[in-house]
């Protein structure tokens, strides 16, 4: 569909190129679209929509609401905006979530699922005005400070990932660790959040030991939940403390999940980090997938980490009062500079997805 819309150029200028402008409303009232569905796909997860339509097959609104005890003409019109933006298939009065669609947004173990970052965005908008504050003043907004759905959202979109990637892809790219993982090691989880990444390595690793530390001590006490439910807290545990001040020293292997750029002083913290490494030790650094250039970022996933860096990242890293924000689309040269900065001497790209930087550091 196309929206005709003309209009003459401003203060006696040359009319507009209608085509161009054409082009850019349709391309605007996509993402208004998209903006709003965003929402739709949060209330289909606290619904218990998405769930029950997988595996179920072709099915109503009538069917779904007795279901999930909702309102069926609300369903029937959650049902058609999922249509409208091909989340779930439309036929002969019966929508379908299909497994490729299901493997999005039902099911939160999947390495591709999308409702966690649907969550997180809904956190900006609830922190408008302090984001708007923030702008007008001194750029700062503290993670702990923003709604409590960036805390679940960030879980829950990165979780698979890590738990997809870690024993399979990323520790094998560091050189020797996963012996040394496998034979017993005592790892640091820095800005470990609510511990999924932890967890998640725990889980691979049974001989080794780790500690995760956050800022956040909301995020820590989640945690301790975490390695609780999953039978781990006599090998894992969880402190309050910040990247450049944590107890413990001789680790193996310290992992920073996409949490660097959200620092004020990164160099500092990798500073300390490396104080805390045994001297033939490891540093895991995980960030946003990113070549740290215009305009080679300016993509689908340049575009989605730029919006999360403008209000969430770079206003965290900001209200720390520290000498510099990275954003999350440094890239590897930036990142490389920083560390090296904090004494480490040889540093490379391990591996890479689209969505993730792996990058070794050591002394």
């Amino acid at each position: 569909m196309t929206l005709r819309f003309c209009r003459d150029g401003f203060r006696g200028e040359a009319p507009m190129d209608e085509a161009r402008l054409q082009k850019f409303v349709d391309q605007v009232v996509l993402d208004m679209g998209a903006a709003f569905g965003a929402a739709t796909v949060v209330l289909g997860d606290r619904l218990g929509l998405w769930k029950a339509m997988a595996g179920a097959g072709p099915i109503g609104a009538g069917e779904l609401a007795r279901r999930t005890g909702t309102n069926e003409r609300l369903i029937a019109e959650w049902l058609a905006a999922q249509a409208a933006a091909g989340y779930v298939s439309y036929d002969d009065g019966a929508y379908t979530l299909t497994d490729e669609q299901a493997t999005v947004f039902a099911d939160d173990s999947s390495p591709v699922f999308m409702t966690g970052i649907a969550e997180m965005i809904s956190s900006v908008y609830r922190d408008e005005a302090k984001l708007v504050e923030a702008y007008r003043g001194d750029g700062g907004l503290a993670w702990g400070d923003h709604d409590r759905a960036l805390f679940n959202g960030t879980e829950r979109f990165f979780r698979p990932g890590y738990t997809a990637n870690l024993s399979t892809s990323w520790i094998p790219a560091l050189e020797g660790i996963q012996d040394r993982l496998d034979d017993g090691a005592q790892v640091v989880d820095v800005g470990c959040g609510h511990g999924a990444s932890t967890v998640a390595l725990a889980r691979a690793y049974p001989n080794s030991y780790f500690t995760g530390f956050d800022a956040h001590g909301e995020s820590i006490m989640r945690a301790r939940e975490r390695a609780a439910e999953a039978g781990l807290a006599d090998r894992v545990s969880f402190e309050t403390a910040y990247a450049d001040d944590y107890p413990g020293t001789g680790y193996d292997l310290a992992c920073l999940f996409d949490c660097l750029h959200d620092m004020g002083d990164p160099a500092g913290a990798l500073r300390h980090i490396r104080s805390t490494l045994a001297p033939d030790g490891t540093v895991l650094l995980v960030e946003p997938f990113a070549y740290g250039r215009l305009p080679d970022d300016l993509n689908p996933v340049g575009r989605l980490f730029f919006n999360g860096s403008a209000t969430i990242c770079v206003p965290g890293a900001l209200s720390q009062d520290g000498p510099e924000a990275l954003g999350a689309q440094a890239g590897p040269e930036r990142l490389f500079e920083v560390a090296a900065r904090a004494g480490f001497t040889r540093m490379r790209k391990a591996t890479a997805t689209p969505f993730n930087l792996v990058l070794e550091l050591k002394p």
